[in-house]
């Protein structure tokens, strides 16, 4: 107290020293009426707030400096305690400033997180007490500090106060009934705190029992107790303290002992005349209770309803009836208290409940049905046929009194059948009902549809049917037969159901027809069939295309340059349209696609070339899906006509203009042997002279007229240094035959017109050699038409020899000429 007042007489002088006197006295008025609503003086009253005036001017300062050096938290006398002691929680704080201007403090203590003082002042501390403490202030403190516009917490400390006060149980009375209520109350009046407490029952033999737990908020519990045991018993209580830190149990309250009466007010029933009887009986049912207590109630009940209540005792009369066998119970009831006996009854029936039966049982409408009431009698003494009358109802309207009814089925006569049977004993009218018969006419299947489920079939693959009725009471047997296939049955028994069979593939479009479905719904009657006619004309149905054959046009052999060629691929069956793609087998590349509505396609390549020639085929299919592949067409292509010819012209020309050089070789040959006037001839001396012919000069003279040829068998020289030139070069790649020679008398050499040896064309040479001194002769080596690497055959024949002589004798004739 004497802090705050120190502090209301600095903030007094600072407001006088600061301010002009009518705001000074403004600021007093302000500070006067909050302290005269408080009902505190105003030195005693801590406002959590500073003034406003004064928040005002501290806001107003431009320059206030300081800063909160620290803020320290202290437990006193310690920071564990028993429960009960006074325990101080001080909160010091130091702060920096220019001392300028006193500055205010705010202190702030909280548990565990939760607010739970709070004070302002211009000291440098402030306090917190719990006197005294208890378990519910235990926790972690914390204490916050706050000046002007900062603010710094000190460190946690915790306060642990042991100990819980010793609860005390009170009780409104000791001895009461079994059953009977009373107040318990156990408290404990110095704790605070979320409490829970518990009661105890401890019987004779010590057993504990927990017999009720209250919640409370505060810090006592008054509830209702019930005791059912008889006997004496302890009653005492207890509670537990919810913290954060964990739950806490006190010690047990004191004891109390208490008397449980025994309270028998067990009520006594009676039947009469007995618990078995027939219908039509009375029955009296009493229920008392023995020395009853005050306030005593009797209720007797079946099958849960009250049938009757009254005080202490009661008495009930009723006529059995057939549904009145059970158990009958007898309450008894004092205050909360109940005690119940129990008897069961049994009606015997005199006759059993009618039954309506229907002939046929399943009825289709314009059939005829017949109904029938009967009854069973149990007791014949007591009631018999002749005192029983029938009736019969169609939705609660009499349409027969009698036992049976006939109509004729249809949609009027649906509806609900009732039989009702009347009977008469001595005593009693019996009246009883038979349960409700419905009577509703049944639809005959019509002749069902059939369809394919998707609406495309196709032939060769598994597809479903779809056999339909419109109309006909469910269930409804279909039936589906089918060539190679053995029957299959479906059962339709709830609206949205379907009859689908799965069936093997058909190869023939005249298999469809073969395909049976049956309906039936009645068993008397045959059932209603549709075959397969309607698929033909309600499906679509597609056949896949046979194996395609491809051919082309023209087609007689090769195709020429520059013709136009066509590709027809063509099937025997199929459903159009049909999709016809051409290839070439060396490229494996689409060429052209044609889809067509006929069962062929054709692909056109105009002006052939050579890049056309190769092997072709095609490849088709349809929606069936299925892809076929046709033969291998193999395409030639040969040349034009026009090339041809000029080809032939070509050769022709060839032929003779090779014809006119042989021919004008030959002419020059003869005349330059006309001018050289005789053969050159190598002077060989007494050596056996050696005539060597060349392989290739042998081989065309064995093929050829040396005339014809372009070339002779002796060469002509056309001067001397020529013949030098020949003699002197020999070609060592050529091949020779020797031809040995002998020396001879040239005078004794006989002249023969043209066979003369070869040694008469060498007498000539010699003497043509004396003529033309200046020419210098030599002889050609002739060539043999031979192969060289034929090594049997190196002579050249007799009869060439001859060939050659002639040939020498008419070059010389000619010279002479």
């Amino acid at each position: 107290m004497e802090l705050t007042h120190r502090k209301t007489h600095s903030t007094s002088d600072f407001l006088k020293a600061s301010l002009p006197f009518p705001l000074f006295l403004a600021s007093v008025r302000g500070v006067a009426s909050s302290s005269s609503h408080s009902g505190e003086p105003a030195s005693l009253r801590m406002d959590p707030r500073p003034p406003n005036l004064l928040l005002l001017l501290l806001t107003s300062l431009p320059h206030l400096l300081f800063t909160i050096d620290q803020v320290g938290l202290t437990i006193l006398p310690r920071s564990t305690v028993e429960s009960g002691i006074r325990v101080t929680l001080r909160c010091d704080v130091i702060v920096s400033h220019d001392n300028t201007i006193e500055l205010t403090h705010t202190f702030k203590f909280t548990r565990d997180d939760i607010p739970v003082h709070s004070s302002t002042t211009t000291e440098d501390f402030a306090v917190y007490e719990l006197d005294p403490a208890r378990a519910a202030d235990s926790g972690s403190y914390e204490c916050r500090v706050t000046v002007h516009n900062k603010s710094k917490s000190s460190y946690t400390q915790k306060l642990n106060v042991t100990g819980l006060q010793t609860p005390t149980l009170h009780l409104n009375k000791t001895t009461f009934f079994e059953g009977e209520e009373f107040m318990a109350t156990c408290s404990a009046p110095q704790e605070k705190g979320s409490l829970i407490f518990h009661f105890y029952q401890k019987s004779r033999s010590g057993e504990h029992r927990e017999i009720k737990k209250v919640a409370t908020t505060g810090n006592s519990s008054e509830t209702k107790l019930v005791l059912r045991q008889v006997g004496d018993s302890h009653l005492y209580c207890d509670y537990e303290n919810t913290l954060v830190s964990g739950s806490r149990r006190s010690n047990r309250s004191n004891e109390i002992q208490v008397i449980v009466k025994g309270l028998y007010i067990s009520p006594v029933m009676n039947v009469l005349p007995s618990a078995k009887v027939y219908e039509g009986d009375v029955i009296e049912v009493v229920c008392k209770v023995v020395s009853p207590p005050r306030n005593i109630e009797v209720f007797l009940t079946k099958d849960r309803r009250i049938l009757k209540r009254a005080p202490v005792s009661l008495s009930h009369r009723f006529t059995a009836k057939e549904g009145d066998s059970g158990e009958l119970v007898c309450k008894a009831e004092w205050e909360n208290v109940q005690k119940e006996t129990y008897q069961t009854i049994t009606v015997k029936s005199l006759f059993s409940q009618p039954h309506l039966t229907m002939e046929p049982r399943d009825v289709f409408e314009r059939e005829s049905f017949t109904l029938t009431c009967s009854v069973d009698i149990y007791v014949p003494e007591r009631i018999d046929n002749q005192s029983m009358s029938f009736s019969i109802y169609k939705d609660n309207v009499k349409i027969a009194s009698a036992e049976t009814y006939t109509s004729v089925a249809n949609s009027s006569t649906n509806g609900n059948y009732t039989c009702k049977v009347k009977a008469s004993s001595p005593t009693h009218t019996f009246f009883k009902e038979s349960q409700i018969h419905p009577v509703e006419a049944k639809v005959p299947v019509s002749e069902p549809m059939m369809s394919v489920v998707g609406g495309t079939l196709v032939i060769g693959k598994r597809f479903q049917v779809l056999c339909h009725s419109n109309s006909g009471t469910l269930p409804i047997y279909y039936t589906l037969y089918g060539p190679d296939r053995p029957s299959e049955l479906r059962v339709v028994s709830h609206p949205g159901e379907r009859a689908i069979f799965n069936t093997t593939p058909i190869y023939k479009r005249s298999d469809i027809n073969k395909l049976l479905c049956h309906a039936k719904n009645n068993k008397s009657k045959p059932p209603m069939i549709r075959s397969g006619q309607q698929l033909l004309h309600s499906t679509k149905i597609i056949e896949p295309v046979s194996k395609p054959v491809m051919t082309m046009h023209p087609s007689t052999g090769d195709v020429s340059e520059g013709e136009d060629l066509t590709l027809v691929c063509f099937v025997h069956s199929g459903t159009p349209p049909i999709s016809f793609t051409w290839y070439r087998s060396e490229k494996e590349e689409e060429l052209f696609s044609q889809n067509s509505d006929n069962l062929k396609g054709s692909f056109s390549i105009d002006n052939v070339r050579g890049k056309h020639r190769g092997s072709y085929y095609c490849v088709s299919t349809n929606q069936a899906n299925e892809t076929k592949r046709s033969n291998t067409v193999v395409v030639g292509v040969k040349l034009a006509g026009w090339k041809k010819g000029l080809i032939a012209l070509f050769c022709i020309l060839f032929i003779l203009a090779l014809i006119l050089v042989i021919v004008f070789r030959k002419r020059l040959i003869r005349f330059k042997n006309k001018r050289t006037g005789h053969l050159s001839v190598k002077s060989v001396g007494t050596k056996p002279e050696r005539l060597s012919l060349t392989q290739a000069e042998v081989n065309e003279t064995a093929n050829a007229t040396p005339g014809m040829m372009g070339k002779s068998i002796w060469s002509e020289h056309v001067s001397g240094s020529e013949s030098d030139d020949q003699n002197s070069v020999v070609t060592p790649d050529n091949h020779y035959t020797e031809v040995q020679t002998r020396q001879v008398d040239p005078n004794k050499v006989p002249v023969n017109k043209g066979t003369e040896p070869v040694n008469s064309e060498v007498r000539n040479s010699k003497q043509a050699l004396l003529q033309q001194p200046d020419c210098q002769g030599s002889v050609e080596y002739a060539q043999l038409n031979r192969d060289t690497d034929h090594h049997d055959n190196h002579s050249i024949p007799d009869d060439h020899l001859d060939e050659i002589d002639n040939s020498a004798d008419m070059d010389a004739a000619d010279h002479d000429e």
